[in-house]
């Protein structure tokens, strides 16, 4: 090996461990690393900014705030709150009236605002009707990621791989693509969890601080949860040495972190991103800090939005309905022969859509800035310039002989089970952009020097990025829905593995049968 595969060798290995620790931000890891490689001369600095300025990231970042317009509409609220059903009911029935459009709403919104709007609203429901919510919110979670595989924006993985294909100089997916594979996994995916979720999933676990005890705490206060999102600045602080009371004017009563609860000695417990607090809090509480990032999720028992006119959550819906009809009539043949000159694809759909979102004021244009995730765009801009760099090293062709080698006399399937086994061990460990990331260019060099197309493998790297069931810290839906849940780590690996067998038993068969090698 000369110096530049060794120089990456370790750089990688260093990224996923300081990924793994959790001790900065994934798009800070990513870029130290990228750095890195700029100054062995690895990357050119041309190489390490072309992620910027890549389609699928700009994409990514427009979802964001379409997303945003859709969840302040007040639409999402109304829709789950006419799929619950009123009255007695059973499990079973819940879940299968339920979970089907939840998958089929997060093929085309982003995942986090679904889950951050229904999860407290379930859990509402649940209790009023004598149902466990810890049978619902890990499903909810799933089926967000089971939608989000079915089209290209679904999810940012698929865009991210997207823009690698395109700029490796091959034709990108079109909009339901994905689907040809996906919907077979979401439907058995589905299917799964109705038949087993129910006695995989433990009973409910009741809040320790009860709402009769809200009497005993000074003035007007009330219960509020309260998830803990990446830019909250007392990650990995005690509370001790974290004031929260000075910092939000709220106390905190109950820390459920992991699984597990905290009511006594809480100035010792260390706060993590997906911890949810239990608070007694203040009217004000929730309108001050409602759209702040340092909170995933904020919950009160009440309605926390205001009313919004039904004139808004149809504009809202037609403009979603716009924005996916022209993208995939945009990629038509035809399309593309009458306008040879314009490329009418999402990127160009979605751009048109946040404009008019901003201009109608479906989301606040003075604040646009705060419903971009911008840590995601860092590491999906930074990805690009990683796998550039495994490939100029040589690293991505050694590591796909090896692969080569180790599946040579088990055909092409076993390099598609290999490369899924790969990409899912990251995606659970470390974020879906990254695992995507080191994959895509060992799946290019796997196809160039076996000679036939490299569609399958690309397809393959966008299941297996997304399929993160087996833990609660690959997703952030996991993440939001463990704390409002109060499920343990076990809980997710219980449901969340034969999830994960599915994913990967379905995309190795089906896939080949789809796109030919």
């Amino acid at each position: 090996m000369n110096f530049d595969i060794v120089f990456v060798l370790l750089a990688l290995i260093g990224m996923i461990a300081a990924l793994v620790w959790d001790k900065m931000r994934p798009g800070m890891v990513l870029l130290t690393v990228v750095v890195f490689f700029l100054c062995v001369g690895i990357l050119t600095p041309k190489e390490m900014l072309e992620g910027f300025s890549n389609k699928g990231m700009i994409t990514v970042a427009m979802l964001f705030l379409v997303s945003e317009g859709v969840r302040q509409s007040g639409a999402l609220g109304q829709l789950i709150k006419k799929l619950l059903p009123e009255g007695k009911t059973t499990v079973f029935k819940a879940q299968a009236r339920m979970l089907p459009p939840v998958a089929f709403v997060s093929a085309f919104l982003n995942n986090t605002p679904v889950v951050v709007i229904f999860a407290p609203i379930i859990k509402r429901w649940a209790e009023a009707v004598k149902l466990p919510a810890t049978k619902f919110l890990i499903p909810l979670s799933y089926v967000t990621i089971l939608g989000g595989i079915c089209t290209l924006i679904g999810t940012s993985t698929n865009l991210v791989v997207h823009g690698m294909i395109l700029e490796a100089g091959y034709e990108g997916f079109t909009m339901f693509e994905l689907g040809k594979v996906g919907i077979f996994i979401a439907i058995a995916g589905i299917l799964y969890l109705f038949a087993f979720s129910n006695k995989l999933l433990p009973d409910s676990r009741t809040d320790t601080v009860s709402e009769d005890g809200e009497d005993e705490n000074p003035g007007n206060f009330h219960r509020v949860e309260a998830v803990l999102g990446a830019r909250f600045p007392g990650i990995n602080k005690t509370l001790g040495e974290f004031n929260f009371t000075r910092h939000y004017g709220a106390i905190v009563k109950e820390v459920k972190s992991g699984g597990q609860r905290f009511t006594r000695n809480l100035d010792t417990v260390v706060l993590h991103e997906g911890d949810t607090l239990v608070l007694w809090a203040d009217d004000s509480f929730i309108p001050t800090w409602g759209e702040s990032s340092v909170f995933l999720m904020l919950a009160n028992g009440n309605e926390a939005t205001e009313p919004v006119s039904k004139k808004k959550r149809w504009l809202a819906l037609g403009l979603l309905i716009f924005m996916i009809t022209g993208a995939t009539v945009g990629e038509l043949p035809v399309v593309k022969e009458a306008v040879p000159s314009m490329r009418l694809d999402m990127f160009f759909f979605v751009c048109i859509t946040t404009i008019i979102m901003a201009w109608t004021k479906l989301f606040p244009p003075k604040k646009y800035t705060k419903y971009i995730s911008w840590d995601i765009l860092i590491t999906i801009a930074c990805a690009f310039a990683i796998s550039k760099a495994m490939e100029n090293s040589g690293f991505a062709s050694m590591i796909a002989r090896h692969i080569i080698g180790m599946a040579d006399n088990l055909g092409p399937y076993a390099l598609l089970a290999i490369l899924f086994i790969i990409t899912n061990i990251f995606t659970e460990l470390i974020t879906n952009n990254a695992a995507a990331a080191l994959s895509f260019p060992i799946a290019l060099s796997v196809a160039t020097q076996l000679g036939v197309d490299p569609t399958p493998f690309f397809v393959v790297i966008c299941m297996a990025a997304s399929a993160s069931f087996s833990t609660p810290i690959g997703y952030q839906t996991n993440l939001i829905v463990q704390g409002v849940g109060g499920y343990k780590f076990t809980d997710f690996v219980k449901v969340g593995l034969p999830l994960n067998l599915i994913t990967f038993l379905i995309s190795v068969f089906v896939i080949p049968m789809i796109w030919k090698f």
